[in-house]
C-alpha cells in the first residue's frame, strides 16, 4: 500500500499570502531614524543593558510618543534591556533616546545594584535549623 501524495497548499506560480501579524512588526529603518533623530554631535551616554533608568518627572507636552512611553514606564527602575523589549526598539535607538532624556534631566541612570558581601554561613545555618524545628 502506498501513502497518499501530499499536495501543495499554494501552487508554485502564486506566492504564499503574507503572514498576519501586529502592526509594527516589520523592521523599518526609517522609523528608527525618526525615533532616534539626527545624531548631530554623536555623543551618547555610557549605558549597559543592565543600567537602571528612573524617571524624574512626568512627560512634558513636547515629548515624542516614545519619550512619553519611556517616562511612563520608568516610574519604577527598569533596565535598558527591559525598556528596549517593552518599547520594541533596538538597543542603539534606546541609547540615543535615553541620552536625550538624560541631557534634559528627565531621567536618571543608575548602576545596577550588586551584592558585594556574601551572607554569613553561620547565620544561614541558624535560619535553616530554626525552619526545620517548625
Amino acid at each position: 500500500m502506498t501513502p497518499p501524495r501530499r499536495q501543495r497548499r499554494y501552487p508554485r506560480h502564486e506566492p504564499p499570502p503574507p503572514k498576519p501579524g501586529k502592526q509594527g512588526e516589520q523592521k523599518n529603518p526609517e522609523r528608527l531614524y525618526v525615533v532616534a533623530g539626527a545624531d548631530e554631535d554623536g555623543a551618547r551616554a555610557a549605558l549597559d543593558l543592565v543600567t537602571l533608568i528612573v524617571a524624574r518627572a512626568d512627560p512634558p507636552p513636547s515629548a515624542t510618543p516614545e519619550q512619553a512611553a519611556l517616562l511612563r514606564l520608568c516610574t519604577a527602575p527598569l533596565s535598558v534591556a527591559e525598556l528596549s523589549a517593552y518599547l520594541n526598539l533596538p538597543f542603539s535607538a534606546m541609547t540615543v533616546l535615553i541620552t536625550e532624556l538624560l541631557t534634559a534631566e528627565l531621567v536618571q541612570a543608575r548602576a545596577p545594584i550588586v551584592r558585594r558581601a556574601v551572607p554569613d554561613r553561620s547565620l544561614l545555618e541558624a535560619v535553616m535549623h530554626g525552619l526545620q524545628r517548625l
